[in-house]
């Protein structure tokens, strides 16, 4: 009996020790940082706990989900096709996460509508963004698709986003990080760039080859305009050069014939040093008689003539 009261007594002290440490871990949980739990009682939404450690009543309460609330990408691909009737691989990137507005009680907020609101809330999500760009591709052309690229993704994150908002979830930013083109419409723009390019190097050194012309017509007027005032103000200061010699030839009382003749004779005299000078060997015959003007005026100019073709 003594030991039959000893064993009931220790079975009556252990046992609910025993029962309390199988359930202690189930009871006890930390929530890490940047996550939820949300906890139902009964299979019942119950309550949503923030990081930190936590109890619940084993058996009844149970963590029915862990909510991430950081923010997380996803990326994927779609066909689309443009105005211009040329079909297109976009790559899209969605950043999104689970609303932080906790509503007017815990089942209007984020964390909760994330979890039962919806089964399927990434693919729900690439399904909006998928519906939203091929309905906003199509009114652009392949070029403007290309320039304004971020625009479209910046009207498709606005229109997603209220959607999604009723699913508890915040869409970051959609980005086309992407646009693929069909093998042959790559090469065929390649080629149009590529011709464009030729076309404005063309231009460009067609330019410049006008420029040059123009800068050598221009300077070589210029020079020919010089050279002309030149020849006219050499022409000038001879003319006044033979003026200044008669009048000083004349002021000693020769006649005027006489002075013409003499001045004749001097430049043929120069001449005819200048022809000597040029070391060109050659014979010249000069007149016995100085006393006809015109014959020596021939001689003269016959004299003339065969210096300028010394020259040459």
């Amino acid at each position: 009996m003594l030991l039959s009261g000893i064993i009931a007594a220790l079975t009556s002290f252990l046992l609910p020790i025993i029962i309390l440490l199988l359930l202690l871990p189930n009871a006890c949980y930390v929530v890490e940082q940047q996550h939820a739990v949300i906890i139902e009682r009964l299979g019942k939404f119950n309550r949503i706990v923030n990081a930190g450690f936590h109890m619940k009543v084993p058996v009844i309460d149970r963590k029915a989900a862990t909510v991430n609330l950081r923010t997380m990408k996803n990326g994927f691909g779609i066909d689309v096709k443009t105005q211009d009737n040329v079909t297109i691989g976009l790559e899209v990137s969605a950043q999104y996460h689970v609303s932080y507005d906790m509503g007017a009680g815990p089942a209007d907020s984020g964390i909760y509508k994330s979890y039962y609101m919806l089964q399927e809330p990434v693919d729900q999500m690439r399904d909006f963004i998928t519906d939203a760009l091929r309905s906003s591709i199509p009114v652009y052309t392949l070029d403007e698709v290309f320039a304004k690229k971020d625009d479209i993704a910046k009207d498709v994150n606005a229109t997603v986003s209220e959607q999604m908002a009723a699913y508890g979830f915040t869409l970051v930013s959609t980005l086309i990080t992407k646009i693929a083109l069909p093998t042959e419409v790559e090469n065929s723009m390649n080629d149009i760039n590529a011709a464009q390019r030729k076309r404005a190097a063309a231009q460009e050194l067609a330019e410049a080859d006008r420029i040059k012309r123009v800068t050598e017509a221009t300077a070589e007027a210029e020079a020919m305009e010089k050279a002309g005032e030149g020849i006219a103000n050499q022409r000038k200061a001879i003319a006044l050069g033979i003026k200044d010699s008669l009048e000083i030839i004349q002021e000693t009382g020769v006649g005027n014939d006489e002075a013409n003749q003499l001045f004749m004779f001097t430049q043929w005299s120069e001449m005819m040093t200048e022809f000597a000078r040029t070391g060109k060997t050659s014979t010249v015959v000069l007149p016995s008689d100085f006393s006809q003007s015109a014959s020596m005026f021939e001689q003269m100019l016959a004299a003339g003539k065969v210096q300028n073709d010394l020259k040459e």
